[in-house]
């Protein structure tokens, strides 16, 4: 680590992780103070915080910011510090109930092994997804089950965890939204139709399925999935991406694109990063290996553009 980078920003979310977070915090910071970190810790009070601790604390704007907490916790980090215009090194210690940029980035749940990975130090430079609803880490959505992670009532995910999301999914098996969308990729306007789901995706995994094979999350390009709109056969399309990994067949359209345009008067909300966002058109365009953050060296593959090192 360089001078610059002695100062540990830690935002955290008390509630993550099913409450229990707060507990470990004395001993997070010992590890972090034993790798030569001075550091301010910062607990998040409401929606929203996170966003404003990382975009009020100048000490660390080229330190390192620690994230602990879920998808939603990482991704109000990351609009902070995108908006701010400031370059930290992220150490991510995952606690939310799903945490699926850290199961693509292969960090896990155990604290003393995620803190092993900040220590190993294996930076990387990831793409970020930049939309006209704010920016996104891993993942933009519209249509079916992409709701499921923020209609979740909290007491269902504190009491069953991951298990709370399987019911919830199970009730929209037999409600397939049927959305009219007009889709421009790079330029190109693709042919009016209508959808039953919309991915725009920067990573290995979602939801638990391994959606792309084999991503690239430092190309400047992000994977769009479009799911026609088939009645009585779109739960199978879904079988055939999520467990089958197909990706183009009729039904199914996979695209790599650097920008993406789609107009809607249908009244589904968009989800980015597993947050809910507001409806109607949505623009997006990738910002190229816009986040710095430390990740399992197992998964150095994913970012085949850069030199990954230690220095």
């Amino acid at each position: 680590m360089t001078d610059k980078q002695k100062k540990a920003l830690i935002v955290y979310n008390p509630y993550s992780g099913r409450g229990t977070i707060r507990a470990k915090i004395p001993t997070i910071k010992n590890r972090l103070s034993a790798l030569g970190f001075t550091c301010n810790i910062a607990e998040t009070e409401y929606p929203g915080h996170a966003k404003e601790l990382v975009k009020n604390a100048p000490d660390e704007r080229e330190g390192m910011l620690v994230v602990i907490g879920g998808d939603g916790t990482f991704n109000e980090c990351l609009n902070g510090i995108m908006e701010a215009q400031i370059t930290p090194i992220i150490g991510y210690l995952p606690a939310g109930t799903s945490c699926d940029i850290a199961k693509s980035l292969g960090i896990p749940k155990n604290f003393e092994k995620a803190l092993d990975i900040i220590e190993e130090d294996l930076r990387v430079s990831m793409d970020v997804g930049m939309s006209s609803q704010g920016y996104f880490t891993y993942v933009s959505a519209r249509g079916n089950y992409v709701d499921v992670s923020y209609t979740t009532s909290s007491f269902l995910k504190k009491r069953f965890g991951y298990l709370a999301y399987i019911i919830k999914g199970v009730k929209e098996f037999f409600t397939i939204k049927r959305m009219r969308i007009s889709v421009k990729i790079d330029g190109k306007r693709i042919k009016l139709s209508h959808y039953s789901l919309v991915l725009v995706l920067n990573t290995r995994q979602v939801a638990g399925f391994r959606i792309v094979s084999l991503p690239e999350l430092d190309d400047g390009k992000m994977d769009i999935i479009l799911f026609r709109y088939i009645p009585f056969i779109n739960n199978l399309l879904f079988l055939f991406s999520f467990i089958f990994k197909i990706r183009n067949c009729p039904g199914i359209k996979h695209y790599r694109v650097k920008k993406a345009e789609f107009s809607t008067l249908t009244s589904n909300r968009w989800n980015l990063d597993g947050e809910g966002r507001k409806k109607g058109r949505q623009f997006i365009e990738v910002e190229p290996k816009a986040l710095r953050i430390i990740i399992n060296k197992q998964r150095k593959y994913l970012f085949p553009n850069q030199g990954v090192n230690n220095e």
